[in-house]
């Protein structure tokens, strides 16, 4: 271990391999979970703090996710490669108009957020005719019950991942007690991003070789000083990329791989540095 370079003495870091995930393939969906999910459970690995699903998953062409339902969840999808449909139930195949929340055909760097709350219906498809979507599912947990279902879908340029960790979601303004007038202006506590209704925040950095990016664990937003932060590096460079945390030669994350950072205190800061042939794409969740 480099004690030089460690910052976060006092946190507790714990791997999670890509080959202790769940795995499923069903031909025109092949999908890992980071936890527990469908009919893969694992009692090491429910949920961390409201982080309660991490799904990669990669649907061929021409399929995808019929018209389902969710209910009191935030849910949200980050594509990494291909393109991949989102269209509300109420919309009609060919009838949906300009792109919108309710409608939106997603590309490398878009980010499609749900709020289910009292109950929403909606499908994604891949409908390229040749290329394979990959992309990750998130879920976590709201604060509460009950919430007016919201979509939201944004852009997160690829460029501004090289330059460090960007903020994809933060806490909508109000918290908990959000007022209607609050809600329905839905803005977030880090301008530019998505709101959610969590003590949660989201980003996504690439990392060139030999190069680090530090997060600064809860970016002076979030309601709990005592944090969990769970790392996650896609499986985009064919087993090239590798990250590793704190400096802890031990810590080192392959594709696939996951940790959990536990311990760590709001302004902690976590370095990630790039130790692979090719760039890192990772994604940081940090959660209450």
């Amino acid at each position: 271990m480099s004690s030089q370079s460690l910052s976060l003495h006092h946190a507790k870091i714990t791997p999670h391999r890509s080959s202790s995930r769940g795995h499923a393939d069903h031909g025109w969906l092949n999908t890992y979970h980071s936890f527990s999910f469908a009919s893969w459970y694992d009692p090491r690995f429910n949920n961390f703090g409201s982080l309660r699903v991490l799904n990669e998953d990669r649907v061929k062409a021409n399929s995808g996710f019929p018209t389902h339902p969710h209910r009191d969840f935030e849910i949200f999808s980050y594509i990494l490669d291909g393109e991949l449909t989102h269209r509300d139930s109420m919309l009609k195949k060919g009838a949906e108009g300009g792109q919108s929340d309710r409608f939106y055909r997603m590309k490398r760097g878009d980010v499609q957020f749900t709020t289910g709350g009292t109950g929403i219906a909606h499908s994604e498809f891949n409908e390229h005719n040749k290329l394979t979507t990959h992309f990750l599912q998130i879920w976590a947990i709201p604060w509460k019950r009950g919430l007016k279902p919201r979509y939201h879908t944004k852009h997160f340029a690829e460029e501004d991942k090289r330059n460090g960790f960007v903020p994809i979601l933060s806490p909508l303004k109000g918290g908990v007690e959000a007022t209607a007038e609050e809600e329905k202006a839905a803005e977030p506590l880090i301008e530019g991003t998505i709101p959610i209704h969590a003590d949660f925040v989201m980003a996504a950095g690439i990392i060139q070789p030999g190069k680090a990016f530090e997060w600064s664990v809860g970016k002076e937003v979030t309601e709990k000083r005592e944090r969990k932060v769970y790392v996650h590096v896609p499986m985009t460079k064919g087993g090239r990329a590798k990250v590793r945390l704190d400096g802890r030669e031990e810590m080192i994350l392959e594709e696939g791989d996951g940790a959990f950072v536990d311990a760590v205190r709001m302004g902690d800061k976590l370095k990630v540095e790039s130790v692979g042939e090719a760039e890192a794409e990772v994604v940081v969740l940090d959660t209450a």
